[in-house]
């Protein structure tokens, strides 16, 4: 396998185009190419090919795809790094990889002070991208470590071999409702080590243009939506509750998108903010399952398929749609046995493009060649052969002996509350194992009423009885709710109170630290 005949199709048909938009402007994709082929003879040059580690730590911009395809060009393995990641989580990466060099934006101050060797690619040179040049790679061997996002302990990284990557984005590309063609433009605001470098590489590879901008700025994302530049969007729930949040603001109210697809994924997309993403963008948007040992798509969910399935009465999870061309999807229950159709249990999956294993402090942990992947992730197939997501094994509470999903405690929950994040989990208790706990995000003073009549309809034992609130929502990396560290900061700032009714009292003369949750907001209990 070759990666400079792969793209030489890309450079001689597309070249001209432009393919990138970011923080310095345009940038046509023989441009990127070309930066590209001289930052893969700088490792050449350095011994860097086949069988060697090279991590780039970029935010999203025209450079962080130069060196990513450039890592791929010198034959070598990339170890992408998201930047917003501490000094701590960036070392466990680069020492679990064995990276020999990082790559690098001069233009950006050095993300920590690690002792790999760095490079700075704004100061190599581009070099006119010739097909030829370029090593051949085991189709086998690791091309990517894209590392978890460490909810559920230290960050692991998933081995996807060349063959695996090159598999992964032709599915994207074929799984898309449309062909992005010279008449698309996506934009993208996750960090590039995960989902933008994705859709960037499959974009691309056909042509199409992808505008990179670092991070979620309301002010700049909404113009830009409204501006006709910008076809498709990709946004995670996290992303999309706060864009529609800045769009219901007196100063953005005018401002009309002009979108032809909403994609979003990475997370569950509540029945609630479905409803107020088709009443800003129409019924525009496209469901999808994905996770970091397997690149999209996993299951996918089309705009009408999405808006049939939202219409649909509530059901135990939400629906994520169905398997992707070589995806196979089993529920397992805790013997490891296959479950039939209907039945709720562990999510595992198998693909061409699954990831060959896991590197981590203890070395390579390698899956066999008919080994599923056992995702964590709770869930069941309906009748129609659809995907529906419960909840994760890790984020299950046990109350009484019964067990709960936080996902359907705040599904049943959130509607009372529009506008305000709530997160569910457990709080450890010596009598109930775990007592169902409550957590909002700047809620109004009035919140617990106002939740009065969901939490008398609800379940006895899915019922929160321990209630919270924050100013802030702790976050990983990739924007997710960081239960653990959120659950570990309720114990920290407050004493538990279980009888005569259980009870969250704020911990008298607390010093809260500010590297955790902000501290919570009026009564707690």
């Amino acid at each position: 396998m070759n990666w400079g005949t792969e793209l030489a199709t890309t450079y001689q048909r597309y070249g001209d185009r432009i393919g990138i938009v970011d923080a310095d402007g345009p940038h046509r994709i023989a441009e990127v190419l070309d930066a590209a082929s001289g930052i893969a003879r700088r490792l050449a040059a350095r011994g860097l090919g086949p069988g060697a580690f090279v991590a780039t730590i970029f935010h999203n911009s025209a450079l962080a795809a130069a060196a990513s395809y450039a890592v791929s060009l010198a034959g070598a393995t990339e170890v992408p790094v998201n930047p917003l990641l501490s000094a701590h989580e960036i070392a466990h990466a680069l020492a679990c990889t064995g990276a020999r060099l990082v790559l690098v934006d001069g233009g950006d101050p050095l993300p920590s002070d690690f002792e790999v060797p760095h490079e700075d690619v704004r100061a190599i040179g581009a070099h006119p991208f010739v097909p030829e040049s370029w090593p051949d790679v085991d189709p086998d061997a690791p091309s990517r470590i894209v590392f978890t996002s460490g909810t559920t302990g230290p960050a692991k990284g998933a081995i996807h071999t060349h063959r695996g990557r090159w598999t992964g984005t032709l599915m994207l590309r074929a799984s898309l409702p449309f062909a992005p063609g010279g008449g698309n433009r996506v934009l993208l605001m996750t960090p590039f080590s995960h989902g933008s470098s994705l859709l960037t590489f499959a974009y691309l590879a056909q042509g199409a243009s992808v505008h990179l901008l670092r991070g979620v700025e309301p002010a700049l994302v909404l113009p830009l939506l409204a501006s006709r530049a910008i076809t498709e969007v990709f946004a995670p729930p996290t992303v999309l509750a706060k864009l529609l949040d800045a769009w219901a603001r007196p100063e953005h109210r005018d401002l009309v998108p002009s979108l032809r697809t909403l994609l979003t994924g990475t997370a569950p997309l509540t029945p609630l903010l479905y409803r107020t993403a088709v009443e800003r963008f129409g019924e525009i948007v496209r469901v999808t399952y994905g996770k970091s040992e397997i690149f999209n798509p996993i299951t996918v969910l089309d705009p009408p398929e999405t808006a049939a399935a939202y219409a649909e009465a509530p059901a135990e999870g939400l629906c994520v749609g169905w398997p992707a061309t070589g995806v196979e999807v089993e529920i397992r229950d805790e013997a490891g046995l296959r479950l039939p159709r209907g039945e709720t249990g562990t999510i595992h999956l198998m693909s061409p493009h699954l990831s060959a294993g896991y590197m981590t402090g203890e070395g390579q942990a390698l899956r066999a060649a008919d080994e599923f992947h056992d995702t964590g992730d709770i869930g069941f197939v309906d009748a129609r052969g659809r995907l529906f997501l419960v909840a994760r094994h890790s984020d299950m509470m046990k109350s009484g002996g019964y067990k709960v999903s936080p996902d359907e405690v705040e599904r049943a929950l959130a509607p009372l509350l529009p506008g305000t994040e709530l997160v569910a989990l457990g709080t450890p208790s010596d009598y109930w194992g775990e007592i169902v706990t409550l957590v909002a995000q700047r809620p109004p003073d009035d919140w617990r009423a106002r939740l009065g009549p969901a939490l008398d309809a609800m379940t006895s034992y899915k019922r929160p009885r321990l209630f919270a609130a924050v100013d802030e929502l702790p976050r990983n990396a990739i924007g997710k709710i960081a239960r653990a560290q959120l659950r570990r900061h309720l114990m920290e700032t407050h004493d538990l109170v279980e009888r005569p009714k259980p009870a969250l009292i704020i911990k008298p003369a607390l010093v809260i630290k500010p590297a955790l949750v902000a501290k919570p907001r009026g009564d707690a209990t």
